[in-house]
């Protein structure tokens, strides 16, 4: 319940936020516009805060807080006093309809590098993308990629960290090849490599996009030492303490923590001589691991504890974070690459070369806000950017009832020199809303299926 109300709140946090920020690019540019702007609304359905300004323009926060509106003066909605013609909607050149209707996502896109400027000036802690093993005749072992190499670009894009590297690497779906640069382990030296993609295949759902490539990020050593203990497990059953370090299972000397892993799996229920370490003295305890039944019916064994890692190598880490000037130049630059991943997203996902299961939905999103509002400030404004630049991308497509219809209706009369007649303009928004309605049935439906 914690989780729900955390997440509800975050959700609702970010929400607000974004609505406010796209419906206050088309207020801005309506009234340089000279457009009379009769209410400005976060929300639909009846009002829980009214408030009339200076200019005339009602403000308003409404119950349902799933969109928001820009209510303009306009003669094709209501009748206008003729005093106000010249402010009204209808009656200014394609140039001012167009950058108002327009405003709206790029208020998205600038709201996103302000975000990601704030992250930058705060700085964000990450992880160099060393490669730490790659698979056997995988498709990254066939292109010459070994382990200790480090991703420098991906298609061109600059991959400083493993988030700009699996973004770069996932907005690759559906391509027959991809040209990555990597430096040498130990070396400055920087060399091109080409991954032939043609018989690669990966699930966003189910897969990380590394592991479908064979490449698998360098982390520190797992040692054999016990440093957590679940509580009612057979490990305390056995008598494991915390500080134990494992030698020997069943007499037979164990050097890497995934041996002790494969004899656990394998012995469900049937006990096990794990002789350890404590205070450097040879311990004897008997284990006897649970019996777990896995999606596929396999039963396998569990004992409930953890080993402890060695710490993360200093010249691994990198904290970026930048002052004023080059922080405005990372975020611009970092907007870019999400607007030219979500276009290609958008894309593939028309062509079918990502799956319509894997759109998300209202839920997904809800979950992602809390669990990086959870993170702290710099994940959460991270994540508001991804929001905000997709937002900004949905509304630009050309459906009637978005504002890339609207655009797309002015591109027309431009051409033809006369506006598109209001039983076509009718139609299109009745085929736009269903279109509408049913992508986000199927990204509720997956919203429902991932729970």
């Amino acid at each position: 319940m914690i989780e729900f109300i955390r997440n509800l709140s975050a959700f609702l946090v970010a929400l607000g936020i974004l609505i406010a920020v796209h419906e206050f690019g088309h207020f801005w540019v309506a009234r340089r516009c000279g457009v009379y702007v009769e209410r400005f609304s976060i929300g639909f359905g009846k009002a829980l805060f009214s408030r009339v300004g200076k200019d005339g323009t009602e403000y308003t926060l409404a119950l349902i807080p799933l969109g928001g509106y820009v209510k303009m003066l306009d003669e094709r909605v209501a009748e206008v006093p003729p005093e106000k013609r010249h402010m009204a909607f209808n009656n200014k050149k394609i140039w001012q309809r167009s950058a108002i209707v327009a405003a709206g996502p790029m208020a998205n896109f600038v709201f996103a590098v302000f975000a990601y400027w704030v992250v930058y000036l705060i700085g964000v802690p990450a992880l160099r993308p060393v490669i730490g093993e790659v698979a056997p005749q995988s498709i990254a072992a066939k292109a010459g990629i070994i382990p200790g190499m480090e991703l420098k670009s991906v298609s061109g894009l600059e991959t400083s960290d493993w988030e700009s590297a699996n973004m770069a690497l996932i907005s690759q779906i559906g391509d027959k090849q991809v040209v990555i640069t990597a430096q040498e382990p130990d070396s400055s030296i920087v060399v091109s490599r080409t991954l032939d993609l043609t018989d690669w295949s990966f699930d966003p759902e189910s897969q990380r996009v590394l592991t479908t490539l064979g490449i698998s990020p360098f982390t520190p050593p797992i040692t054999l030492t016990v440093s957590q203990l679940v509580d009612n497990s057979a490990a305390i059953d056995a008598g494991f303490k915390l500080n134990d370090k494992i030698v020997t299972v069943d007499n037979k000397s164990v050097t890497q923590w995934q041996q002790f892993v494969d004899a656990v799996r394998t012995h469900p229920g049937k006990t096990l001589q794990v002789e350890v370490l404590r205070d450097d003295e040879p311990v004897m305890l008997s284990l006897t691991p649970r019996v777990k039944v896995e999606a596929d019916g396999k039963e396998v064994g569990y004992v409930g504890l953890a080993p402890s890692i060695e710490p993360w190598p200093a010249s691994y880490k990198v904290n970026l974070k930048f002052g004023p000037i080059e922080a405005a130049i990372k975020a611009t630059e970092k907007t870019g690459q999400l607007v030219s991943l979500t276009f290609d997203m958008v894309t593939k996902l028309v062509t079918g070369d990502v799956a319509m299961k894997n759109l998300s939905g209202p839920i997904s999103i809800a979950k992602g806000a809390g669990m990086t509002a959870e993170f702290g400030l710099v994940y959460f404004l991270g994540f508001l950017a991804l929001i905000s630049v997709n937002l900004g991308i949905v509304n630009l497509l050309p459906l009637p009832v978005l504002d890339g219809g609207h655009l797309m209706f002015f591109a027309i009369e431009a051409v033809t020199r006369r506006p598109v007649s209001e039983r076509i303009q009718d139609i299109g928004y009745r085929v736009g809303s269903a279109i509408l309605v049913a992508l986000m049935a199927v990204a509720l439906f997956n919203d429902f299926t991932r729970l």
